[in-house]
């Protein structure tokens, strides 16, 4: 399941989405008998993870 700015949709095994440049974006596995493994790929040209903006984060990462 991602949610991207307000539009939340659940995904099949092997379907992508592309998450545009600064849209607020949260996943989520609402399976409780399945796992969930996400790929994530990035573009461009700078690929740091200190640009990430945590709005809210069940574990605990909020404001890193």
């Amino acid at each position: 399941r991602i949610t991207i700015v307000d539009v939340t949709k659940d995904y099949e095994p092997g379907e992508t989405d592309l998450i545009p440049l600064g849209a607020k974006h949260r996943m989520a596995n609402p399976s409780d008998n399945e796992d969930m493994i996400l790929i994530e790929v990035q573009t461009g040209t700078y690929f740091g993870e200190d640009d990430i903006i945590r709005l809210e984060d069940d574990f605990g990462r909020a404001g890193i």
